[in-house]
C-alpha cells in the first residue's frame, strides 16, 4: 500500500475507536423518540434534531466499517500523491480515487479538501442509473402525500475519476469537451400533468464555466435552456423549468402553501444526493470533526415512511456513531449567479455533515437569505453487495454504499419531501445500477432525451 493510503486507514481506525470509546449519551440498543430527544441534541444537526422532536424514531446500533470498492482503493493509492489545491481551492492533478487521502484539520484548506473528497466519493465513479425514483411531499397535519412524483431515471456519466468501466481513468471526451460529467432526470411519469418532463445538466471542469442545463416540456415538445441559479430553488416543473406557466415558487419553504398545488415539493436539484451544486461556487469553512449520529447501515430497503410524524421522515431506522466533517458552505461574493444580474442563490448557506469514511453527506442544514435555519436534509444510507436482497441484475462482487432515502423538510412551514430510492410502488426495485456501463454519453444528450420520452 502507498503511504498516503496507509495513513488514511490508520486515521479511520482511530476515528472508529474514538466513536465507540467515548462516553456518548447513547449506546447501541437505545431507541430515541421525542420523549428522550435531548440525548441526541449534540449528536445530530440542529435541523435533524427538529426532525427527532417532531416524531422521527432512531434505533442506535453499533458502528460498523465501510470498505471502499477495491478499484477505487487502488486508484487512491496510485494517484492521491499528485493531487493539489491551488490558492483558489481548485483541484489540480486529479485522475481517480479519493483526491485527499489524509486531511489535517489544522490545514486552512481542510474544508475544501473534504468537499472535493465528497465530490469524488467512492459511492459511484463511472456511471450510475437510479431507476424508479419516487418523491412524496407531506404536511404536518396529513399522512397522505400532497404530491407524488415518479421519475424513470436519475443518471450520471462521468468523464473523470473512472475506476471500473473503460476508458480509465478518464474518457477523452472530458478533455476535448471540458465536461466533467453529464446528469439527467427523465422521464417524469407522475404527476400526469407533466408526464414526459425531464432535464439534463452538464458540469464543466473549468471553474469559470457554469453548468449547462436543458429542460424538456412535453406540452410544447420543445427544449429550453435553464439558468443555473434556478437549480438552487425547489424542483418545480413549472414556468422556471418547463416554460409552461403553471405556477411559481412557494413561500419560505419553496414548496409550501404558496406553491403550485399540483407541484408541491421542497427538493431542489442542488440538494440531490446531499449537494450537487458546483464546488467552486462556494467558500468552505471547517466547523469541526467530531463523533455524531448518522444512518449508514439502514435496515429497510425500500425505506419505511415514519408513522409517528405523518410520513415526513423515515423511521424507525438504524443510526450509529460516525466521525463527521462539519463544513459550512457559503456562496462566494460576486459569484456567477450574481454576475448575471440576479440576487444570488436561493440557498446561500449550507452546513454539511460528511462521513469521513464513506465521504457521503449524512445531513445538511440550509439557511435563508436572512440567516435563519430554513430546511434540513437527512440521508438514509446502506451498505451491501446488492441494493435489495432479491436483486437479479444489480449484484456486485463487493459491498457498495447506497442511498435508500433522502428527507428534505422545510422547518418554517412543515412541508417535507421524501425521496425514495428504490421507490415504494415502482416495478424496478433493484433501482441502483452502479458502474455497469449502462449509461452512455449519448443517452445524456438533450436531443436524445426528446427522442426517448416521445
Amino acid at each position: 500500500m502507498g503511504k498516503h493510503f496507509v495513513g488514511l486507514v490508520l486515521m479511520l481506525a482511530a476515528f472508529l475507536a474514538a466513536t465507540t470509546s467515548l462516553a456518548a449519551p447513547v449506546k447501541p440498543g437505545d431507541e430515541i423518540s421525542p420523549d428522550n430527544a435531548a440525548l441526541v441534541q449534540d449528536l445530530v444537526s440542529p435541523g435533524n434534531f427538529a426532525l427527532v422532536k417532531q416524531g422521527m424514531r432512531m434505533k442506535i446500533v453499533p458502528t460498523e466499517r465501510l470498505e471502499w470498492p477495491p478499484p477505487y482503493k487502488s486508484a487512491t493509492e496510485k494517484y492521491a500523491s499528485q493531487v493539489r489545491l491551488n490558492d483558489k481551492g481548485e483541484l489540480d492533478g486529479y485522475l481517480a480515487g479519493l483526491p485527499f487521502s489524509s486531511i489535517d484539520p489544522n490545514d486552512p484548506q481542510a474544508a475544501t479538501k473534504a468537499i472535493w473528497n465528497f465530490s469524488y466519493r467512492p459511492q459511484y465513479t463511472d456511471d450510475v442509473d437510479v431507476r424508479g425514483i419516487e418523491f412524496d411531499t407531506y404536511t404536518a397535519s396529513d399522512p397522505e402525500p400532497k404530491e407524488h412524483f415518479e421519475v424513470g431515471h436519475l443518471s450520471f456519466y462521468f468523464n473523470f475519476g473512472r475506476t471500473e468501466v473503460s476508458p480509465l481513468p478518464q474518457d477523452p471526451d472530458g478533455t476535448s469537451a471540458g465536461i466533467r460529467y453529464r446528469f439527467g432526470a427523465y422521464p417524469f411519469h407522475e404527476p400526469a400533468e407533466i408526464a414526459g418532463f425531464g432535464f439534463i445538466r452538464y458540469r464543466y471542469m473549468d471553474p469559470t464555466v457554469e453548468d449547462n442545463t436543458w429542460s424538456y416540456n412535453p406540452g410544447s415538445g420543445r427544449i429550453r435552456r435553464v439558468s443555473a441559479n434556478v437549480l438552487s430553488d425547489q424542483m418545480q416543473p413549472t414556468s422556471n423549468m418547463v416554460g409552461a406557466g403553471a405556477g411559481g415558487a412557494g413561500g419560505a419553504g419553496g414548496g409550501g402553501a404558496g406553491a403550485a398545488a399540483t407541484f408541491v415539493n421542497n427538493l431542489d436539484p442542488d440538494s440531490m444526493f446531499g449537494f450537487a451544486a458546483k464546488v467552486e461556487d462556494f467558500d468552505y469553512r471547517l466547523l469541526g470533526l467530531k463523533p455524531m449520529l448518522a444512518s449508514v447501515h439502514a435496515a429497510s430497503v425500500p425505506a419505511r415512511p415514519c408513522e409517528f410524524d405523518n410520513h415526513r421522515t423515515i423511521c424507525p431506522e438504524n443510526w450509529e456513531m460516525r466521525q463527521l466533517y462539519v463544513i459550512e458552505a457559503t456562496e462566494k461574493p460576486l459569484s456567477w449567479h450574481q454576475r448575471i444580474g440576479g440576487d444570488g442563490l436561493i440557498i446561500p448557506r449550507r452546513i454539511f455533515y460528511i462521513d469521513s469514511e464513506g465521504w457521503f453527506i449524512t445531513a445538511s442544514d440550509q439557511y435563508d437569505k436572512q440567516g435563519r435555519l430554513w430546511k434540513t436534509l437527512a440521508t438514509f444510507n446502506t451498505y451491501r453487495d446488492r441494493p435489495v436482497p432479491d436483486a437479479k441484475v444489480a449484484i456486485f462482487p463487493f459491498k457498495r454504499m447506497f442511498q435508500a432515502a433522502l428527507v428534505d423538510e422545510d422547518l418554517q412551514d412543515g412541508y417535507s419531501t421524501v425521496e425514495y430510492t428504490p421507490g415504494q410502488q415502482g416495478d424496478d426495485r433493484e433501482c441502483w445500477y452502479i458502474n455497469m456501463g449502462i449509461v452512455t454519453r449519448q443517452y445524456l444528450d438533450p436531443q436524445r432525451m426528446v427522442m426517448n420520452v416521445r
